[in-house]
């Protein structure tokens, strides 16, 4: 008894914990008041689909950077070989795969005898902290070719991203932005997340313009590297390639109007050892043209007269007052020390954010409703136990969001909506256990015992199988996917604990306190009539047709392949890349804003009217194939923005999704790899946990519900994009679970009555777990119903899609992976295999009987 109190303290501290860290979510102001701030400040984030706001992917140009490193590197190495004499002829410099590290420099040795010298050297000019070289050098009949060692690359590309986010950090506070988000994505990207942005023009000039400023000497005849550079005009510089003065010495900036002629200008301050090299640097070279190159471009190139001491300086050009300023806030915060390219963009506007949230939190409410509603009606009292759970699972998982201080996002509340269909799962498997038990005429307290203890091992089965597919969203998924992943997989474990512990202890409690007041020891009573018409369906030999079962599953799955063929998916930008804009026009026609749109001079755009009246969705293919496409797509996207907001300017651009192939290429080849996966570790699980036959049946049926679900997707028209592969995976999970239940029973009848033909107890399983089956499948359906029909564009690839899944992963658990598992424990009882592998004890028993 003190045990069971115990266990009772811990899961009501358990609930305590997660009901606090939920409850800031839904405390009225006035109440906040009077809390602490890092208690009521600890809620969840909206995310930008929710909120609004602006999402750029911005990569790292890591070419130019092993380019630039390498040059610097070749450049020191060859000036130290001259130094000591070491001669050599055909210097050459390549670069011959974009993003890789396989740039060389290439030179020949006039004497092979100097080849030690030449690795010496290189080792002592690039030789890093750890003991390495950054240079590896490779000699071959005195041809020496240069390159950037492997390990070195990667640091450098790890250092480099770190300090990027750092300045795009510094640059987005000094423009005032409220809480702006930047975090790695990958290998080589950013992610910048801008809540309440609905135009980030002038974002995207910062972030793109690396404000990279050095200084340089004019070439003259001892300059050994001369390189030309241009200004805005147009003029040509001969420059020495070596750099006189980095920019990172610049410690503030500001963006002015000249005393002088009251133009602007960008005045500057250098720091201490910045100043005294300048200072130097000047007073040693009177009357040279000194240049200051800003990303590339020669911005000013005066002559120095004099001494320049103080380090401070000015930069003159053709700017404007905020082209000034922004020079100057680019400067102050430090050069990018790489470029970065935008290679996705989202843009979701306010209004439509705020519509977001009413949809999904109206589709939600009324699917919870349904699925506590419906518990209630086949369970009566023991269904109100397990709605109540429901509820405390649903407050768990929020406050396990809310600590870990998750983002919501449109995904992540479709994920809460199909974890409460799926987690009535386990409490519908508890209650048809202990309904079972309570036929055979046990008390209340043992077939609530015997109930959970029989129902445990398939609930975590089932749910392990499922999360097995939604650890790889997480993994292959990013942003809102990431929070579907998230909250699905906190809402799994949640329900088992709600499930297994905290309804079991309810239920024991309510029978205690019935025996109290009434003495009853009869068994538990559940009817209703929904429980009385499940009890009719039994007896049901699902196996009878089981050819024509196959051969519709078969024709279908071949007329899904067909449709994946042509008409074919009708992909979204996620996987084509291009740009996609959903905008609201007031004063335009379709005709007017095609008009607008052609005689501007855009090509290949798609006109689609969406949804109201003047509400239109734009699509724009990818423009080239080259390595600028993502920028020109960027300011494609942008200059369209332009010449529709002229037309008519009471124009609202609801929302924008531009994705460069740089991101789009990649989504296709991670879906199918997830989805490999995905089976691949579900065999694996089931191989270990069942027979082989027990997993190839469920396997092969996931299979035929997957084709399936693919061909809707194809027939329909449904947008397949990122949010569709969520569908995808999330049917794998919950079509395994289906399927599990019954192979769980399955297993368990063999154990009882090994020689029962293999047809009547595949029969009896499915029969016995009926009730269970067609509940859960209703439930889901329930809770998935709302969504699919009030969620809006924004969930249909995903809601739509499951609704059917459901009624297709059900179907298949009763008809194809019975008959599966039917064809394939035939074909080992005809080669004298048993059906299941004997168990440790079995074992045991039938040693001990050896004499």
């Amino acid at each position: 008894m003190a045990r069971f109190s115990f266990r009772g303290f811990v899961y009501v501290l358990i609930v305590m914990l997660g009901l606090l860290s939920a409850a800031p979510n839904i405390l009225p102001q006035s109440i906040k008041q009077q809390l602490p701030t890092w208690y009521t400040t600890s809620t969840l984030s909206l995310g930008l689909d929710l909120q609004g706001g602006s999402h750029l992917l911005l990569a790292a140009d890591t070419n130019a950077l092993f380019e630039k490193q390498l040059n610097s590197f070749s450049s020191d190495l060859l000036s130290e070989l001259r130094s000591q004499n070491v001669r050599y002829t055909k210097t050459s410099h390549s670069l011959t795969h974009k993003d890789s590290r396989s740039g060389s420099v290439v030179f020949t040795l006039r004497s092979a005898d100097d080849a030690r010298k030449v690795k010496d050297t290189a080792y002592q000019i690039s030789a890093q902290p750890n003991g390495s070289s950054a240079l590896d050098v490779e000699i071959k009949q005195s041809t020496v070719t240069l390159t950037l060692n492997e390990l070195y690359t990667e640091q450098l590309v790890k250092d480099t991203l770190s300090r990027s986010v750092e300045v795009v950090r510094k640059r987005l506070n000094e423009t005032g932005l409220t809480e702006p988000s930047v975090t790695l994505q990958g290998k080589d990207a950013i992610l910048v997340q801008m809540p309440g942005m609905s135009d980030p023009t002038q974002v995207k000039k910062l972030l793109g313009t690396t404000a990279q400023m050095t200084f340089h000497w004019a070439a003259n005849s001892q300059s050994e590297q001369v390189m030309n550079k241009q200004d805005a005009a147009g003029n040509t510089y001969r420059l020495e390639q070596k750099v006189a003065l980095e920019g990172e010495h610049i410690t503030d900036a500001a963006g002015v109007l000249s005393s002088e002629n009251g133009q602007p200008v960008v005045t500057f301050r250098l720091d201490s050892a910045g100043a005294k090299q300048f200072a130097t640097m000047t007073r040693d070279n009177i009357g040279r043209v000194l240049a200051i190159v800003l990303d590339d471009k020669v911005v000013t190139a005066p002559v120095i007269n004099s001494v320049i001491p103080g380090g401070r300086g000015e930069i003159t050009g053709n700017f404007t007052l905020p082209e000034a300023g922004n020079t100057a806030l680019m400067l102050r915060t430090g050069a990018l020390p790489v470029p970065l390219t935008i290679i996705e963009e989202r843009t979701v506007g306010p209004d439509l954010g705020s519509d977001a949230i009413q949809t999904g939190v109206e589709s939600g409410v009324a699917g919870a409703l349904l699925v506590l509603a419906f518990m209630v009606a086949i369970y009566g009292r023991w269904g109100a136990i397990a709605s109540f759970a429901l509820c405390i699972n649903m407050a768990l998982v929020f406050g396990a969001l809310t600590l870990f201080g998750a983002t919501l996002t449109l995904p992540g509340i479709a994920g809460l909506i199909l974890t409460m269909g799926m987690a009535v799962d386990a409490n519908i498997l508890i209650n048809e256990r202990i309904r079972e038990e309570s036929k055979k005429g046990r008390p209340s307290a043992s077939a609530i015992e015997v109930g959970f203890e029989k129902a445990f091992a398939t609930i975590v089965d089932s749910n392990f199988t499922t999360l097995i597919a939604v650890s790889l969203l997480f993994i292959f998924g990013s942003g809102p996917i990431k929070g579907f992943a998230i909250t699905i997989a906190l809402g799994l474990v949640s329900s088992v604990f709600t499930a297994v512990a905290l309804t079991k202890m309810l239920m024991l409690r309510a029978v205690k306190l019935k025996k109290r007041n009434t003495r009853d020891r009869t068994p538990m009573r559940f009817s209703s009539p929904l429980l009385r018409l499940s009890d009719k369906l039994s007896g049901i030999n699902f196996l009878a047709k089981r050819k024509i079962a196959l051969t519709v599953s078969i024709v279908l799955t071949v007329l899904s392949i067909g449709f994946f063929a042509k008409p074919g998916l009708h992909y979204g930008v996620d996987f084509t890349g291009g740009t996609m804009i959903e905008l609201t026009a007031p004063t335009l026609t379709t005709d007017e804003l095609r008009n607008v749109i052609e005689s501007n001079g855009f090509e290949q755009i798609a006109i689609q009217e969406y949804g109201s009246e003047h509400h239109y969705l734009l699509r724009a293919p990818v423009l080239d194939s080259s390595g600028e496409l993502e920028n020109s797509n960027a300011k494609q996207t942008d200059a369209l923005k332009r010449a529709i907001s002229k037309a008519d300017s009471e124009v609202s651009f609801d929302k924008i999704d531009m994705v460069g192939p740089k991101v789009s290429g990649g989504f296709a080849e991670l879906s199918i790899l997830a989805l490999l996966i995905a089976g691949g570790g579900m065999l694996v699980y089931l191989w270990a946990r069942f027979e082989a036959h027990f997993a190839s049946a469920a396997l092969l049926t996931v299979i035929l519900d997957l084709t399936k679900t693919i061909g809707f997707f194809a027939l329909t028209g449904i947008e397949f994009n990122l949010t569709a592969v969520a569908a995808l995976l999330a049917l794998i999970g919950y079509s395994i679970n289906d399927k599990v239940v019954v192979l769980d029973r399955i297993r368990e009848l063999l154990r009882l009555d090994p020689n029962k033909p293999l047809a009547d107890t595949i029969n009896e399983a499915v029969n016995s777990t009926l009730s269970r089956t067609v509940f859960t499948s209703v439930t889901t359906l329930l809770a998935l119903l709302p969504m699919a029909i009030f969620g809006g564009d924004a969930v249909e690839s995903f809601a739509v899609p499951m609704v059917f899944a459901v009624v297709i992963g059900t179907s298949s658990t009763l008809f194809i992976t019975s008959t599966l598992l039917y064809l394939l424990g035939s074909r080992r009882e005809k080669q004298g295999k048993a059906q299941l592998k004997p168990t440790a004890e079995e074992i045991k028993a039938s040693l001990s009987h050896i004499p």
